[in-house]
């Protein structure tokens, strides 16, 4: 009903610049059937449409269906145009009441905003202020066809179950349970508003969206550092993490001892605390040690002005100060992976020392070492590829105005 109330209500306030588009989620018998229907009102209000059919994954039926559809969306929306939905002040009360039962916090409880940004979409709820008798009396005077779709009776959905088991029982004692639940959404938007501008002034001041100075963090109330935790977790996804979620990165991670390689996976991202720093790190990026081919052994030739890439970053061959000899240029050298236990004497430095320790006091990251490499020739370490540049080891080969490695940039 709401729907197709939108449908004729935006074909008389903007004709020609509106089309439908109908998602079918392929989970009732006769969705097909009502696609049809959507074709032929359309057809009547000479409004170009859309018939969009879409698969839904298994688990939670209504996420599934929701990120299905907004998926869907995406595939046929420009960047210039605006989603416009249907969504009620009964829905927007709903919305409240079980995010309220899920635990939500602030931001949950702002629920749904009249203009809202989601998935890069601009969308616009025109008719977020009207009740659900409002929405009823205006298809009836305006005679629109509509048709209900029967899993809005199966209580078997949360939605439906609030709509039609719990709805009724509140309103009895509580008449304007809709409009305050509403109110609270709109007094909601308003806090999240002013939070998120808190959020921004201690992420600028922590870090950024990629790690945060847990020096800093620890100077923050507690209050401040589990909003800017969530926020920061949550970064460009739809919905902040559970509270729990925050709670676990909170002791397994950041509380770890700094000898530990603590870390916490969610949502496609692995949280790493590092030194005094937790670090967000993308899934491929934090298993590359498991994932990358690196070969253990190789043959490496190298010549003047060459840029090579290896597994620790992009190297450009060039002149300078000390380096090592231009005999070796052209020559057959050894490309080892580091395997542990090795020393090295850089130049410049007495005496050799653990490559380990060395790692260390560059503060390398540990989900990069993996790809530090060894060149040698005849077991001569001639310096070390790291993702911190090369290090040039003392050695007979070392000369003034010789070649060396200059790292470009990391991988």
């Amino acid at each position: 009903m709401d729907s197709m109330l939108l449908l004729h209500l935006m074909s008389l306030i903007c004709p020609n610049k509106i089309r439908a588009i109908y998602i079918d989620h392929q989970l009732q018998k006769i969705s097909a059937e009502w696609g049809d229907f959507v074709a032929e009102q359309c057809q009547k209000l000479k409004i170009p449409y859309i018939i969009e059919k879409v698969d839904v994954a298994t688990g939670n039926m209504e996420n599934q269906a929701r990120q299905a559809r907004y998926t869907a969306y995406q595939q046929h929306i420009a960047t210039h145009e605006v989603l416009v939905l249907a969504h009620h002040q009964q829905d927007q009360a709903e919305t409240v009441m079980l995010r309220l039962l899920s635990g939500a916090g602030v931001n949950g409880l702002a629920a749904m905003q009249t203009f809202d940004v989601r998935d890069q979409l601009s969308i616009w709820r025109p008719l977020l202020d009207l009740s659900r008798e409002q929405i009823c009396q205006w298809v009836h005077e305006l005679d629109i066809s509509y048709i209900d779709d029967p899993s809005n009776l199966d209580t078997r959905y949360d939605r439906s179950w609030c709509r039609h088991e719990l709805w009724n029982i509140l309103q009895s004692r509580f008449p304007k349970m809709q409009q305050s639940l509403a109110r609270t959404s709109m007094l909601m938007q308003d806090a999240n508003q002013i939070l998120d501008e808190v959020v921004v002034e201690d992420l600028n001041f922590c870090g950024d969206q990629n790690q945060l100075d847990l020096t800093k963090l620890g100077t923050l109330s507690e209050a401040r550092q589990r909003q800017l935790l969530s926020s920061w977790i949550k970064g460009e996804g739809q919905y902040r993490p559970a509270f729990e979620m925050v709670q676990r990165i909170q002791h397994e991670v950041i509380q770890a001892k700094s000898d530990r390689q603590a870390a916490v996976h969610w949502s496609g991202y692995y949280y790493v605390r590092y030194q005094n720093v937790l670090y967000r790190l993308e899934k491929q990026q934090y298993l590359a040690e498991k994932n990358d081919e690196i070969e253990v052994e190789q043959a490496l030739k190298l010549g003047l002005d060459q840029e090579i890439e290896l597994p620790s970053g992009h190297f450009y061959i060039k002149k300078t100060k000390m380096g090592l000899s231009f005999a070796l240029l052209n020559q057959k050298l050894d490309l080892k992976q580091r395997q542990g236990g090795e020393k090295i004497h850089l130049f410049g430095r007495v005496g050799a020392w653990p490559l380990k320790k060395a790692i260390q006091e560059a503060q390398i990251f540990p989900w990069k070492r993996h790809t530090i490499q060894i060149l040698s020739i005849d077991n001569v370490m001639l310096g070390v590829f790291t993702p911190k540049g090369f290090w040039l080891a003392q050695s007979s080969y070392c000369e003034i105005d010789g070649w060396q490695p200059e790292l470009i940039s990391s991988l």
